[in-house]
């Protein structure tokens, strides 16, 4: 398809995140908002919710009060070979019993927690997916036009994948690590405030060392993503050009220019990896001297008989274990932001503005005739910038008009406006004599063929692609369609025939072969009206001879809007409309504009080795 010079162009930039585990932290622009709108995602499931929250707590408290349990079988062994007394090895069963039991619930909660959990995050992004999918079918065409299929695609896989794991996975073990920590606390302070007091002092200097150390290490997470994020571009480009480099001896220059990014991106990375590695070093020494600083106070205080040994047992746990439920929930809250940000993203889609709704007293039309007008039309891709500031086009059931010009003139801008891909701005449209904008959009659109020099055909077999344009088609209709369009002879050449399978962008077949069956497909359709957007240009000359009466047949008693820059296709054309820079500078018939030697002529003449008569 041709492409308008003022129309909107994709927006391209750095990728947004990389590999797992390797990433920068995008923050959201509204955590508050964002976490409120997502929870009432969740509000459906509000009773699973709660009793995921029950579970997560019981299994976290007992597995907390398993430590001091513990301790008491262990003081009762110490005391009675301490006292020379026998052992009651009947209370240490009891505890073993009820340890056992504990570590059974706690496992058995915990297995619940988890299976609720899975049904409310899976049903959440079920309904997110399903809104998304529902969105993108409303959305204009100028959203998709102004974005990147990569950009699209993220939103709609990349960042509901992170809602959904932070949902399955972050939010059970926030609970977890919040209840930890204050259980751990709680049974420490209950055990002996002294050694508690010993093991928080090393809480304020793993916080500054941590934060210390992150902040330092995230230029180079930033240079690392943005290497490998030039890096894979590199690669990308290298395999999408590999003839064109193997045919231009360019090989060394590529190994070359993949060798100084691939550097670059070891230093960052090492770096990056390196001051990002160090933290948990850091704060295991600290976790040990707090551990040794515990042993040495509590050994004290045991050798003392002010705490028993059992205690001095479970407090080493508590101790041992306290920070890692505050390095977990370091590691949720940037999980959360992550997922946050990727929430938003999702927002945002479902926040853009929408089509225009249909007109819902449209009437319902079953065919049309194909009078077309244009009547007075002003259109934009931007609204500051008109391409088109007063277009007027009449066109008569059953004609077949040509577009020609210049890259950018405003040929598939026609295209666009009377399938309503965009509406237009001033002026208005007609078919039939009757306004497109009162008509629904997919009544009017069922009314077109369209083939377009951008062949699109989808993964399945020849016949289900052709298929495509009338759905409810015999397999003797598919045939007729492929003959009618030159199609059916490579078919059959096939080692499948019409069953062969596509595969992705269909490459298993030639170009010119790949136009051919939207052009059957097309055919097929039977449309009233018909658009063909440089219908032929991937096919051999005189494929394309024969492809043009296989179109004269199909073209014949009905509307036809025909966009070609090769100007020898269309010399029979009832109307030719010249357009540039989005204005009929000259129509007539192809012996008309020859005769008056303007534009067109020019254009005409230029494709025939540069002799132009008309000078």
């Amino acid at each position: 398809m041709s492409t308008d010079s003022r129309r909107p162009r994709a927006r391209f930039g750095p990728p947004r995140g990389g590999p797992a585990g390797i990433g920068i932290l995008e923050k959201p622009k509204d955590f508050r908002g964002t976490f409120r709108r997502l929870a009432l995602y969740l509000r459906p499931h509000r009773g699973k919710t709660i009793i995921v929250i029950v579970m997560a707590v019981l299994s976290t408290v007992f597995g907390i009060f398993s430590p001091k349990i513990l301790g008491l079988a262990t003081s009762e062994l110490f005391e009675s070979v301490q006292q020379g007394r026998a052992i009651d090895f009947a209370f240490i069963g009891k505890v073993l019993l009820a340890l056992a039991g504990l570590y059974v619930l706690s496992a058995l909660f915990s297995f619940a927690q988890q299976y609720f959990m899975a049904e409310v995050s899976q049903s959440t992004v079920y309904e997110m997916r399903r809104q998304i999918k529902s969105k993108l079918s409303r959305l204009p065409l100028k959203y998709f036009d102004a974005r990147t299929h990569g950009e699209i695609l993220s939103r709609v896989t990349n960042d509901v994948d992170t809602v959904s794991r932070s949902l399955q996975q972050s939010m059970t073990q926030l609970i977890s690590a919040l209840v930890t920590l204050v259980g751990v606390v709680v049974m420490m302070l209950v055990i002996s405030p002294l050694l508690t007091l010993v093991v928080v002092l090393v809480l304020p200097v793993a916080f500054f060392l941590t934060r210390f150390v992150t902040r330092r290490s995230r230029k180079y997470f930033v240079g690392q993503q943005k290497n490998l994020g030039e890096l894979n571009g590199h690669i990308e480009e290298m395999l999408t050009g590999h003839k064109i480099i193997k045919a231009f001896s360019r090989e060394k220059q590529a190994l070359d220019q993949f060798q100084a990014i691939n550097d670059r991106l070891y230093n960052t990375a090492w770096k990056a990896q390196f001051s990002s590695g160090i933290i948990m070093p850091l704060m295991s020494f600290l976790n040990n001297l707090g551990f040794v600083a515990v042993c040495a106070v509590g050994g004290l205080l045991v050798a003392k008989g002010s705490m028993r040994l059992g205690d001095f047992q479970a407090m080493i746990h508590y101790a041992r274990h306290f920070t890692q439920p505050i390095t977990q929930t370091a590691s949720i809250a940037n999980i959360m932001q992550a997922t946050m940000a990727a929430a938003e993203r999702v927002f945002e889609v479902l926040d853009e503005e929408e089509e225009l709704p249909d007109n819902p007293e449209a009437p319902a039309i079953e065919s049309l005739k194909g009078n077309v007008e244009f009547q007075g039309v002003q259109f934009g891709y931007e609204p500051s910038t008109l391409l088109y500031k007063g277009l007027d086009i009449q066109v008569r059931e059953g004609q077949t008009v040509a577009i020609v010009g210049p890259t950018g003139a405003g040929k598939t801008t026609l295209v666009n406006l009377l399938l309503r891909f965009y509406d237009v701005d001033g002026g208005k449209i007609t078919v039939d004599g009757m306004d497109i904008r009162d008509l629904k959009r997919e009544d009017l659109r069922q009314n077109f063929g369209l083939v377009l020099q951008d062949t699109w055909l989808f993964n399945g077999s020849i016949r289900d692609n052709i298929a495509y344009g009338r759905l409810n088609a015999t397999d003797e209709d598919v045939v007729q369609a492929a003959v009618a369009a030159r199609a059916d002879h490579f078919i059959r050449t096939l080692p499948e025939g019409y069953n062969t399978i596509l595969d992705e962008e269909a490459t298993n077949i030639s170009q010119g072969e790949r136009q051919l069956l939207p052009i059957a497909r097309a055919i097929l359709a039977d449309p009233a009206i018909l658009i063909l957007d440089e219908a032929t240009s991937s096919v051999d000359t005189r494929t394309e001879v024969l492809i043009q009466k296989a179109m004269a047949r199909l073209m014949q008693g009905r509307t036809s809007f025909v966009i070609a820059h090769r100007l020898s296709t269309i010399r029979n054309a009832d109307l030719i409309l010249v357009m540039n820079e989005g204005e009929i500078v000259e129509k007539g018939t192809h012996e008309s504009l020859l005769a008056a030697k303007g534009f067109y002529a020019e254009l005409y003449y230029s494709q025939f080795a540069g002799v132009n008569p008309a000078v």
